[in-house]
């Protein structure tokens, strides 16, 4: 599957702190974004392995984290019910 820019995802890993570029101040103090958090694609790295810069934000939709994810750490969200033929 094809991932494309303003997709929605979710990652299926923890992230460590280490990875995550944290935006708001009520924020700094996470250890880990957990498994399931919902985010915004919106930078791809093109390469033989594509990196996907992933915005997260709350229900107000405030960003709060930022991250670089690998294909393999992410699962899109879908809206819509899409048949395979």
């Amino acid at each position: 599957m094809t991932l494309a820019n303003l997709d929605t995802v979710a990652n299926i890993k923890p992230i460590s702190r280490d990875r995550l570029t944290l935006v708001e101040p009520e924020y700094q103090s996470i250890q880990q974004l957990p498994i399931g958090q919902v985010g915004t694609i919106v930078e791809i790295y093109p390469g033989e392995l594509p990196c996907y810069l992933v915005e997260f934000a709350d229900l107000q939709g405030r960003e709060y984290a930022m991250a670089v994810l690998q294909p393999t750490e992410v699962l899109a969200l879908h809206y819509n019910l899409s048949l395979a033929s």
